[in-house]
């Protein structure tokens, strides 16, 4: 665990969560078998008490997948925790999810109950949850807003109760990296068990902040979602996670068990099920994200992908990067492209392709291969010459 980080993948519980992303059963275990050839290692499969189509959701996955931990979220109430275990049964490597609000405005305004209570029940149902697997995980609801003190005070009667996991919610995407990754440290200094928990980050999208969150958390473990989706923002993008820990190995010295070339058919068929397309600017993911349309990124990516490109589109599972030509591709993509579509163009000919091609660019949003067809075709025909004006003789005859 030393430079190692787990993936719990969320998106069939909080991702979910989100309108318009609900799924059937058999959606939810399609998603989960592609969460496991990805190689995560908790599938959150649902809140079982929730509904029955989500009861049988969690019992479907943790039937099915036998070589990932199988988690299913549970209220710090008995009925809750008892019908979490009831849909994981049989599962191979079962996982407890329990979790109460600490922060005094949830527990003021949501749960009206008072931080004893609160404190009671978070034991209560984490020992319950005990007799039903080894693997149990505790959330503090809302711990960004909480007071540190009572928070840490929650996390060690949870731990004393059998918590393996504890997880540092920052619900409602409220804190920065610095502060939340000083609170965790905190946490881990100050709270009694600490050194025999893991510790696990959770953040939300709100401010825009939930990868970076994440990544700054210094936890064990890091609860995320495929395309970022979840509740209101969404939470912390999986696909960004993985790869910025790939990537930058320097500042981030821990590796996963993930299968990176997984990501974005993980993605695709999210949005296959979901019916909703993620936005062609999003990292990793999205369209645009290995697509290069300005003259000078083409003139370099050309030359060397190194160039404008951090890592290759096939380390994600994509086929590979795009030169999109548009108003601000240069004259090196037109060439290269025209080529690839069979024409040689030079000199003069080149020169009004170029020209026909600007102007075709300026009248739509980007020049596909079916307009590139004709104004080779058109350039590479010698225009007819125009005929000569006439001379002020001819003029006054």
């Amino acid at each position: 665990m030393a430079d190692s980080v787990l993936i719990f993948d969320t998106t069939l519980r909080d991702g979910e969560q989100a309108p318009g992303f609900s799924l059937t059963a058999e959606e939810k275990l399609r998603m989960a078998r592609q969460l496991e050839a990805l190689g995560v290692d908790v599938i959150e499969a649902g809140f079982p008490v929730a509904s029955a189509s989500d009861f049988a959701g969690v019992a479907a996955v943790a039937h099915h997948c036998r070589q990932t931990r199988v988690a299913a979220l549970a209220r710090a109430l008995e009925g809750d925790v008892r019908r979490a275990a009831a849909a994981l049964e049989g599962a191979a490597r079962p996982r407890l999810h329990v979790f109460v609000a600490t922060s005094d405005i949830h527990l003021e305004h949501k749960l009206r109950k008072t931080r004893d209570q609160a404190l009671r029940e978070a034991a209560q149902a984490v020992a319950l949850a005990r007799t039903f697997t080894d693997d149990v995980e505790f959330s503090a609801e809302d711990a960004t807003r909480s007071d540190r003190r009572y928070l840490a005070a929650v996390l060690e009667a949870a731990i004393a109760a059998g918590a393996t996991t504890v997880n540092i919610p920052d619900t409602v995407g409220y804190t920065v990296p610095e502060e939340y990754g000083a609170l965790i440290g905190w946490l881990r200094r100050s709270v009694r068990g600490a050194e025999n928990v893991v510790f696990s980050a959770h953040c939300h999208d709100d401010l825009g902040m939930a990868v970076a969150n994440s990544l700054a958390a210094g936890a064990r473990q890091v609860e995320c979602t495929v395309n970022g989706i979840g509740e209101r923002a969404g939470n912390a993008a999986l696909e960004e996670v993985a790869t910025a820990l790939h990537v930058r190995r320097d500042a981030l010295p821990y590796t996963t068990g993930l299968t990176l070339e997984q990501l974005h058919p993980a993605s695709q068929l999210l949005s296959e099920l979901t019916g909703v397309e993620v936005q062609p600017n999003k990292a990793i993911v999205g369209a645009n994200a290995f697509a290069h349309e300005a003259g000078i990124h083409q003139d370099g990516m050309l030359k060397s992908p190194l160039t404008y490109e951090i890592l290759t589109p096939g380390t994600v599972g994509r086929s590979g990067h795009e030169l999109v030509l548009g108003k601000h591709s240069g004259r090196h993509a037109l060439r290269q492209r025209l080529q690839r579509l069979g024409y040689a163009l030079e000199g003069e000919q080149a020169e009004r392709a170029y020209a026909a091609f600007l102007a075709t660019a300026e009248r739509r949003k980007a020049v596909v291969d079916s307009d590139l067809h004709r104004i080779a075709r058109q350039a590479a025909t010698r225009p007819e010459a125009s005929p000569a004006p006439p001379t002020l003789e001819a003029a006054a005859s």
